[in-house]
């Protein structure tokens, strides 16, 4: 008899450039294991386990498990889904625990942020209160960097890398239109209460008057008067201005400037088009303006991924396989920072029950006192997050991605509704 156990790999959440080098750091060093069988990915999510989706990732070549870190987007499929409160309602967890143990599944890891890290606490709990032998690790991934105790989130790097770039870019390009044409350009990008992602493009920068100009951040109130004023005197001063603002500007009251009056499936208020917010107000001003919101663009560009952010996010799911294997649970790799120059970092662990539904935003020693820049500390930061060019490998001029089999394995229990 196999004395070797399964292990179920889940992504949860948006997705991210380098998501799939976890799950590649999960399989690769599952595989060298004398502990785990196979590793069964969950079609869409924590779904997959729900519908008795089960990915056969033995079935995948080794070049192919390779290539998923040149790969951006979920290899297996994500899910937005919240399992419900284990008190109120069992039948999800029973459900789970079922699926679990008819296919011989000991091991647990869910690749996600603060509500996934919530999701892996909540399942390892009640693996304690059912005696289910089951090590839950949980695997962090956020382009939003709010995950707490970690220096870094896998995933912000190369977002981070990527704004920064497209600021710089953009912002040559409105400079040398700006003595005839557009004057104001506006680039929106994540960040629902944290603003890690706009902070980053003030990398993009190298001296005062480099764009961008203006960055609007969740943990800023915005002031109409006092932003348009700012637009204004930039205009005036070097004849352009360059704005990055975060999909969670809001104001003193709370109230974000572009609530689209919807919620997603974990009661978050969905956001984006601040962008054109900003643009109404700047056109009252006479000024020509141009805005682009970078939305998927900047989460999935793998072609200018962080080759820091590539390492970090497969180092996070190998440490969760070694956590597992030598009998771990309930807790999540992290990335302790040792020095910023030059930037070394080294895996830990903190309790998923510290990490659950806490999010880290940017502090204030990071921002300008004009609420409008990012200081010295904070690029000090950000700066090693970006660092270093992820390999892409390209075929006739595209980026060689992975292509995966996904051979579902045969069901055993009665469909789940």
């Amino acid at each position: 008899m196999n004395s070797k156990k399964n292990a179920f790999y889940a992504q949860s959440g948006g997705v991210t450039a380098v998501i799939n080098a976890s799950a590649c750091g999960v399989i690769e060093t599952a595989a060298k294991s004398k502990k785990i069988n196979k590793v069964l990915c969950g079609e869409n999510g924590i779904l997959g386990a729900l519908n008795e989706n089960l990915i056969d990732t033995s079935k995948e070549s080794k070049t192919t498990i390779a290539k998923l870190k040149n790969t951006p987007g979920g290899a297996f499929g994500s899910c937005r889904f919240k399992l419900q409160d284990p008190v109120k309602q069992k039948k999800e967890y029973e459900r789970l625990f079922e699926v679990f143990a008819a296919h011989d599944i000991n091991y647990f890891f869910y690749n996600g942020g603060g509500d996934s890290q919530d999701t892996t606490y909540k399942v390892s709990e009640m693996a304690k209160k059912l005696k289910f032998p089951l090590q839950c690790i949980g695997i962090p991934k956020t382009v939003d960097n709010d995950l707490p105790f970690t220096d870094c989130s896998p995933g912000f790097g190369s977002v981070a890398k990527y704004v920064a770039t497209s600021t710089l870019e953009a912002g040559l390009d409105v400079k040398s239109m700006a003595a005839t044409s557009t004057k104001v350009f506006i680039l929106e990008v994540m960040g629902r209460h944290a603003g890690w992602i706009a902070a980053a493009s003030c990398l993009a920068s190298s001296n005062s008057e480099d764009p961008p100009h203006i960055i609007l951040l969740p943990e800023v109130p915005f002031e109409k008067n006092k932003f348009l004023t700012q637009v204004k005197q930039t205009v005036r001063k070097n004849g352009f201005c360059v704005v990055v603002a975060s999909e969670g500007t809001q104001m003193k009251n709370g109230k974000f400037l572009a609530d689209s009056g919807l919620t997603d499936a974990f009661g978050h208020k969905q956001l984006g088009g601040v962008a054109p917010v900003l643009s109404g107000m700047i056109s009252k001003l006479g000024l020509k303006n141009h805005w682009a919101v970078a939305d998927y663009l900047q989460r999935s560009a793998r072609h200018i991924a962080s080759k820091t952010d590539l390492d970090q996010a497969y180092a996070v799911g190998e440490f969760a396989v070694k956590l597992a294997t030598s009998g771990k649970t309930a807790v999540m790799p992290i990335i302790k920072r040792i020095s910023d120059a030059p930037y070394k970092w080294k895996i830990d662990t903190v309790s998923l029950k510290k990490v659950a539904n806490v999010e880290k935003t940017v502090p204030k020693k990071f921002i300008s006192k004009n609420g409008f820049k990012i200081t010295s500390a904070g690029r000090k930061y950000l700066s090693p997050l970006i660092q270093g060019e992820a390999q892409t490998n390209f075929n006739l001029g595209i980026p060689d991605v992975a292509f995966l089999k996904k051979d579902l394995l045969k069901k055993k229990l009665k469909k789940f509704n």
